[in-house]
């Protein structure tokens, strides 16, 4: 809304000062004349000196001549013409002089509009620069001076040709070049190839929709005129009725140049100044017809504020949105070709009528023999299991039939035998039954699958096919850690390459970044090859799957300090997670000077953690435990692996922050219920045969197969295009070392020490234990011993549960160790 103005005015106060100042700015009216007779001083000199390069041999034959008022010149403006032409033309920059008319017009519009002032500046300062810059090198190129450069650039250009030579002028022209489009067009290397690659799709755009037109060119398009309404312009004084039988006359009044009005007002920026804001707006006037003496009521409908555009949504509208795929644009997916179609060995699901009427008389038959009744039976084939529903009569208890599982499997001649009793969201009993003839589930019908190309997940993962034989696609972001257990040989590490597998067809290098961890350094060997393009390891570290242990423990503490620094990063952007954060960088939101980035999901696989806990304990429990509690937000999330799924490995604590679980199938019920927290696992049938339960109801699930030759290919095929400069680099962690960490004095060392060092060497093993077996040594004296061994150089760093390393290889070589001391 427009401020209504004051009528009150300010006491003229009697300074001097005050009144001088008031007397140097100009008025409206001032303004008003100055810019009208500067816009058209622009315009004449524009005429001018176009006129001049037709013109310029015979008036400058004349020109001396000009003084007198016989003398007639050709030029458009006559002799004023062809003597402000020739001043500015021949005698100053040349063509370049023709910014002097746009810049003298350009002023003059700023000041008949009263517009912003500094801008006017940045022009006048730019222009200048660009005007003698022209004129240098046209100089430079044409070297005869004349109307192209003009005097001024002839002699600059002559005096830089003397001093800095020919190429020290190309060079001094270029780099002021690259100042004006640094700065003054705020164009960088990054913004160049952004435009060029909108032009790009812009173009590619345009050639699709002209073929799309040309189908429909012969037709006949039939355009349908919007209702046009028109307002009539009156006096709100002086309106009149027009229509006796209506009880009142509504108005609406606008002004006939509207449009016009908008704009100037728009240009108008000063309160005092806008004297015309009751045009822009709408206003109804009302009267009644039935009493003459009624008064009208006018009513102003206000104009909203335009809101001003934000610059995110300005540099998203310059350049478009963030893309972190940019710097590898040209990265192509790994195709479906790529992996093994086992439809010509298995032919899919064989339904064998044979073996389900078999089995189901055997079924009613065993109930039967235990009076139990069955109302109705329904199977379902699935890859490697065949579930049968069964709806009981009424009045059978259902823990009846569960009890009757091994009665079953005994009647059935089959291994793996389950029931369900109830199924979840279904009034029937389900029994599941292996097949004769399994089928296998191929990664390549897991990942072709229209469930999985199309699912709209952060982190979608294809984990096989279900009883059902529908693809089972879960999102890792939403799970947000994934715990796998099972007996050896019973599908682990095929489950884990399917879990890579899903995520490299999937998501780009730019969006997910693989930590792995290999314990046993043959299982995870092959992703060694997109090291640069998917894998995070540690700085100064030469391989990117960690399979020392040391390292395992350094690994997951310097992830927690990237979680830690993620947080913060949320913290500043005011945001819940990363997706949050990510759409907020994407929009140019977030300003990487303040440190944002994008921010790649991490994704932590350990193929062997019972290894991790046996060698390192609570030095591996503990950051994985910090893991999985807290980095669920800030995209950093856990897939853990393991073969003995006992207490000591699997603890509460890991537990608890892995709802979402794998059982592969293991030997005893002990271990299925210290994976699952139920029973079920151990009755599975083996190779790939799987219970997957997100804290709910267990769902039995067929693993999708990919072969060690399939992932060669994937990794050869990803490895063999650009990537990074090295791999995703995580913060650098340094371990707190073990010892005392200070110098030892000579002097304090223990009486012993010499003896004890000898005992050390001759052994070839430093440990306390050794010390107090030999020395006959209580453990805190033995202890420091060895702490002052380390600090002599004798003996390693301590080493958790292993004996330290002897630095010291002889006696006499320790001889001459303690003599130069």
């Amino acid at each position: 809304m427009a401020k209504k103005k004051t009528t009150t005015k300010k006491k003229a106060t009697k300074n001097p000062t005050a009144k001088t100042k008031r007397n140097l700015s100009l008025s409206r009216q001032q303004k008003v004349i100055i810019g009208s007779f500067l816009f058209f001083l622009g315009i004449a000199l524009f005429f001018a000196f176009i006129s001049f390069f037709f013109n310029w041999k015979i008036d400058q034959s004349e020109i001396a001549q000009f003084s007198k008022r016989s003398a007639i010149a050709k030029n458009w403006l006559s002799k004023f013409g062809a003597s402000v032409s020739h001043f500015f033309i021949f005698r100053g920059f040349g063509v370049a002089a023709l910014f002097i008319p746009v810049l003298t017009s350009l002023t003059g519009v700023y000041l008949f509009f009263d517009l912003n002032k500094k801008r006017l500046a940045g022009f006048w300062f730019w222009g200048t620069l660009v005007m003698l810059w022209i004129s240098i090198v046209l100089g430079f190129i044409k070297q005869e001076g004349g109307l192209l450069a003009g005097v001024i650039g002839y002699e600059i250009n002559d005096f830089l040709r003397d001093y800095v030579g020919f190429i020290g002028t190309v060079l001094i022209l270029t780099f002021f070049a690259i100042i004006y489009v640094v700065v003054r067009l705020r164009y960088t290397p990054e913004k160049i190839a952004a435009s060029i690659q909108q032009a790009q799709q812009t173009v590619a755009t345009n050639a699709t929709d002209k073929t799309s037109q040309s189908t429909t060119k012969n037709g006949k398009h039939t355009s349908v005129e919007p209702p046009v309404v028109t307002t009539i312009a009156k006096d709100p004084v002086n309106a009149k009725t027009t229509n006796k039988e209506e009880d009142t006359t509504t108005t609406i009044e606008s002004s006939k140049d509207l449009s016009t009005t908008n704009v100037l007002n728009d240009l108008y920026t000063k309160d005092s100044e806008r004297t015309s804001t009751d045009d822009s707006m709408q206003k109804l006037v009302i009267k009644s017809n039935d009493d003459p003496e009624d008064l009208e009521m006018e009513v102003e409908s206000v104009v909203e504020e335009e809101l001003s555009e934000n610059l995110s949504d300005k540099l998203v509208k310059d350049f478009g949105e963030f893309d972190p795929t940019l710097e590898l644009g040209n990265y192509q997916y790994p195709s479906i070709s790529l992996l093994k179609d086992y439809t010509g060995q298995a032919g899919g699901i064989t339904i064998d009528q044979g073996e389900l009427e078999e089995n189901k008389n055997r079924i009613v038959e065993t109930l039967k023999n235990y009076k139990i009744e069955i109302a109705q039976i329904k199977a379902t084939v699935g890859p490697t299991v065949t579930l049968y529903e069964i709806v009981p009569e009424a009045g059978v208890r259902i823990s009846k039939i569960k009890n009757l599982e091994d009665d079953i499997a005994l009647s059935l001649a089959a291994l793996g035998i389950r029931i369900i009793a109830p199924i979840p969201g279904k009034g029937t009993i389900g029994i599941e039954v292996p097949n004769k003839k399994s089928t296998i589930v191929s990664m390549r019908s897991a990942i072709s699958s229209s469930k999985f190309q199309n699912a709209e997940m952060e982190l979608p993962l294809s984990l096989g096919k279900t009883i059902s034989n529908e693809t089972f696609v879960v999102d890792l972001a939403k799970m947000p850690h994934l715990l796998m257990a099972g007996a050896t040989g019973q599908g682990k590490s095929v489950g884990l390459n399917a879990i890579l597998t899903s995520l490299l067809y999937k998501k780009h290098p730019a969006e997910v970044k693989f930590v792995l961890v290999d314990p046993k350094k043959v299982e995870l060997t092959l992703f060694n090859k997109i090291e640069r393009h998917y894998l995070a390891k540690l700085p100064d570290t030469e391989e990117a799957i960690i399979t020392d242990n040391t390292k395992v423990i350094n690994t997951l503490n310097s992830l927690c300090i990237e979680m830690d620094a993620r947080y913060d990063l949320l913290k500043l952007a005011m945001v819940r997670n990363i997706k949050e954060y990510n759409v907020k960088f994407r929009a140019r939101k977030l300003n990487p000077e303040n440190g944002h980035k994008f921010l790649p999901y991490i994704v932590l696989v350990v193929d062997e953690f019972a290894d991790l806990i046996m060698t390192a304990g609570k030095e591996v429990e503990t950051p994985i435990a910090r893991l999985a509690q807290l980095a669920r937000a800030i995209g950093i999330h856990l897939i853990i692996a393991t073969q003995r799924p006992s207490v000591n490995v699997i603890t509460g604590m890991i537990k608890a922050n892995f709802p979402a679980r794998i059982a592969f199938r293991v030997t005893s019920k002990i271990d299925s219920r210290t994976i699952l927290d139920t029973g079920g696992a151990d009755q599975l049938i083996g190779r790939g045969d799987m219970l997957y339960t997100q804290g709910n109801d267990l769902i039995r699930i067929q693993c999708a197969f990919v072969d060690t030759p399939e992932v060669e290919r994937i990794t050869d095929f990803i490895g063999s295009q650009k990537a990074y400069p090295d791999a995703y680099m995580l913060p650098e962690y340094s371990g707190e070392e073990s010892g005392t960490g200070l110098d030892i004095d000579v002097s304090e060392r223990d009486k012993l020490f010499n003896e004890a060092a000898e005992v050390i060497v001759t052994a070839q093993q430093g440990s306390a234990s050794l010390l107090q077996r030999k020395l006959k040594l209580g453990y805190n004296r033995a202890g420091r011993i060895i702490d002052q061994l380390e600090a002599a150089g004798i003996v390693g760093p301590f080493e958790g549960s292993k004996a330290r390393q002897v630095l010291v290889t002889d006696l006499v070589s320790l001889k001459q160790l303690l003599d130069g001391e």
